[in-house]
């Protein structure tokens, strides 16, 4: 099923929930298939493979709203859909910033041309799929020192999407993702060790070689191989880049839009103050082609725009869609995202945290003892005061070099100390939804051994 086909889907839901009673309403269909493909010892473990549509209806009655989804898009579905949520509404509290966007905050472009998130190739197909999946086994498992190859996978999916409202929004896009992962073991017992490499891009042309993201998964395996606890203190932590997004995470969830108005962010207080040290900048762009989280428009209808979260270490606005911009007296960024059968709540598309000019060799001797973090497991962040804690592995640095690798540690500090230190390394890898190099944070505290 084409967007084409979504369209009329779409629009229906609205039409019957207006006739159902509702003030106003907004209607999403999906539609979209996925084949994956696993392989174990040389020999096809699993293969999946999903079609389907999905419709989610939102409906909005005197200041109250529902939200209802199904999978079924037959007439007597879509009729029932609308009855149901109008009368779960009307049992809703009130909430007056909740409305659809004006006509004039619409967006013109309705689809994402020139985004290129969709792959305009052929789908590839199963056989495809296992090759990939197989030659990425194999370049692991020919590592000297790898056990095994717990899994190896490829897959894709493409799905479209069709937005409409009956504020006269009618809108809709496609999307690919091709992906391809490894995870390698390196040991026996309670010596094993395992770790992962694994890449997705919009467009086949942009994926690693699958061989190289196997070797990748069997080094990584092998640099930990006797893993230890490390020693208990207060130390530098070098967030390798592979979890160093997650630092900015927070932050992007401490300016949400949604946190906020509830006065659960602590970052509540601080519109207009330094965030990050002098120099940092942290931007969105929802446009930039090619990219994961690129959209044309959000899931109310509003036209996307690049913006800075962060100028110059500065904090610049919050995240907001239109309920919570209008709870805060201010106006929609554009950021609402939704599920079926949920309200729009706000998210960002692409991030990009400002790079530095030290290579994470740089940064491992400015250190001098510490440790770096590769992987992270459990969290305990409390997001009214910033405080912090976490699993942590990877490895320990001596005299300015790594020195061993290790594991079962806890790492903990304060977001807003913890972000006001960091120092960016050079290595942010393009093509993810967040763009950010490894991070240096000084003075928190280990518990290890």
């Amino acid at each position: 099923m084409s967007p084409v086909d979504l369209q009329p889907l779409a629009e229906s839901l609205v039409d019957a929930a207006r006739r159902a009673g509702a003030d106003g309403a907004d209607a999403l269909a999906m539609s979209g298939q996925s084949t994956s493909i696993d392989m174990r010892g040389g020999v096809l473990e699993h293969a999946d493979r999903a079609e389907g549509i999905e419709i989610g209806l939102r409906v909005l009655v005197g200041g109250r709203q529902a939200s209802v989804s199904a999978s079924d898009y037959s007439p007597a579905t879509i009729i029932e859909m609308a009855e149901r949520a109008v009368a779960m509404a009307r049992e809703a509290p009130v909430d007056d910033t909740l409305g659809l966007a004006d006509p004039d905050q619409l967006a013109r472009q309705r689809d994402a041309q020139g985004l290129q998130i969709a792959d305009d190739r052929p789908d590839p197909s199963p056989d495809h799929l296992q090759d990939l999946a197989l030659r990425a086994e194999a370049a692991a498992r020919d590592m000297p020192g790898i056990s095994q190859v717990e899994s190896a996978n490829a897959a894709f999916s493409r799905r479209y999407l069709w937005l409409a409202a009956s504020n006269g929004f009618s809108g809709g896009y496609g999307r690919t993702t091709h992906a391809i992962s490894t995870v390698a073991i390196t040991g026996e017992g309670l010596g094993m060790e395992r770790d992962y490499a694994g890449e997705s891009r919009v467009w086949a042309e942009d994926l690693p070689a699958p061989e190289e993201i196997g070797r990748l998964a069997a080094e990584r395996t092998l640099a930990r191989a006797g893993s230890r606890k490390p020693p208990t203190g207060a130390f530098p932590i070098l967030y390798d880049r592979r979890v160093a997004s997650s630092l900015i995470g927070h932050l992007l969830s401490a300016v949400n839009g949604a946190a906020v108005a509830r006065g659960a962010s602590w970052l509540r207080k601080d519109l207009g103050q330094p965030v990050l040290p002098e120099g940092f900048d942290l931007i969105e762009d929802p446009l930039r082609p090619r990219y994961p989280s690129s959209r044309p428009f959000d899931a109310e209808g509003l036209a996307t725009r690049p913006r800075k979260i962060v100028e110059g270490g500065v904090l610049q606005g919050w995240t907001l869609d239109l309920a919570t911009a209008r709870k805060l007296g201010m106006d929609s960024t554009a950021s609402a995202a939704r599920g079926m059968s949920s309200a729009p709540s706000p998210t960002n598309s692409n991030v990009i945290l400002t790079p530095g000019s030290a290579t994470p060799d740089d940064m491992i001797a400015r250190m001098g003892t510490g440790l770096i973090v590769t992987s992270m497991l459990g969290a305990s962040i409390n997001g009214t005061t910033g405080d912090y804690s976490r699993g942590a592995a990877g490895f320990w640095v001596e005299g300015g070099r790594i020195a061993y690798p290790v594991n079962e540690c806890t790492i903990a500090g304060n977001l807003r100390e913890m972000l006001m230190t960091l120092v960016a390394a050079n290595d942010a890898l393009p093509w993810r939804a967040a763009e950010v190099p490894s991070l240096l944070v000084g003075g928190m505290t280990v518990a290890g051994a």
